[in-house]
């Protein structure tokens, strides 16, 4: 493995933001299983390996650490700020006026930055938990989706832009009938959308939607997230890595099977964001987009493997009177109330 990737040779994604956004973020995600500490490092180690792209958020309990190293970096010219994208999310307990830019300059100084290049609104309702909650707690206060009150918080988040705090504005966990009304009354549009996608969860009908109305696409859980809490974790969960098609497809590359999901997934015109804190792993995770692409008949392949399996339910955020977890998601089309 090379000691260096010059970020140079990174492709980018050009938002319509005119922003360029590589092709692979890191994400920051510890789940239950990372300190802050230990994802910081894996930051640090990443900036000098040649990642450039950081997926941040206030929930995650580690800005403070990450911007400690962002800032370090930086003041000592081993990168130039321009050079980075890093995005943040305001979470669900900050949706009330005046929260989201509070929110958002609690994650600044936390960062250490003046502005972020993305910044998210992590679900579209406020339905709140607890960090480390387990996945039968509900809050009594949840409820569905309200359209007035969403577009109350993007309001907020169009500010944040006028205000040169947030370079591109995104959404997360939408869907395509939320996202419908989103696009019908913004003032300004977002220019990126991060959803759940890996071999066995392709959305391809989302993924057409976002792609078609200008949205750039943000993977998240690319690898089918094994280092997901617990409270996401049902007998029903399949391992992307263990299908046979992955698996064939890596041992003809020579590569762990994690690799063809992140090669995939960027070959298809998204941008991966894996976790790992290991310096092997997160080095041969930029690494694998650079060389050695999936031909047309192993993509062809993998698009066998869809099987509508989505690893992140939302279990927590269910409101008194929602059936199950398919409520958050508007399986039929149509925003459930």
């Amino acid at each position: 493995m090379t000691p260096h990737i010059d970020p140079a040779a990174v492709p980018a994604r050009t938002l319509t933001t005119g922003q360029k956004m590589p092709v692979i973020g890191m994400g920051t995600f510890g789940s239950d299983k990372y300190t802050p500490a230990q994802v910081a490092a894996a930051v640090d180690g990443a900036i000098d390996f040649g990642w450039r792209m950081f997926d941040c958020a206030s929930v995650y309990g580690n800005e403070a650490l990450i911007g400690e190293v962002l800032h370090k970096k930086i003041t000592d010219g081993i990168v130039r700020r321009d050079e980075l994208f890093v995005t943040s999310k305001v979470w669900n307990d900050m949706h009330g006026e005046g929260d989201i830019l509070l929110s958002l300059a609690r994650s600044l100084k936390d960062l250490r930055l003046e502005y972020v290049d993305a910044f998210f609104i992590h679900w579209p309702f406020p339905n709140y938990h607890p960090p480390g909650c387990s996945a039968d707690s509900r809050s009594p206060d949840a409820r569905p989706y309200i359209h007035e009150e969403f577009m109350a918080v993007w309001r907020q988040m169009e500010r944040t832009s006028r205000m040169g705090l947030v370079r591109a504005l995104g959404v997360s966990n939408m869907t395509i009938p939320k996202l419908k009304l989103l696009l019908r009354d913004c003032e300004i549009k977002p220019a990126v959308i991060e959803m759940e996608l890996h071999p066995t969860l392709q959305q391809a009908e989302l993924v057409d939607y976002c792609l078609e109305h200008g949205l750039q696409i943000i993977g998240y859980s690319p690898i089918g997230s094994p280092s997901r809490p617990e409270r996401d974790r049902t007998p029903e969960d399949m391992s992307d890595m263990d299908m046979p098609v992955i698996r064939e497809i890596a041992e003809k590359h020579g590569v762990h099977p994690a690799l063809v999901c992140l090669k995939w997934a960027a070959q298809r015109g998204w941008s991966p964001i894996p976790f790992a804190v290991q310096p092997e792993k997160y080095r041969a995770n930029l690494a694998c987009v650079l060389s050695d692409p999936l031909t047309g008949d192993e993509m062809a392949a993998i698009a066998t493997c869809e099987r509508g399996c989505r690893l992140v339910k939302g279990h927590v955020f269910l409101w008194p009177g929602a059936k199950d977890w398919r409520d958050l998601w508007d399986m039929d089309g149509s925003i459930v109330q």
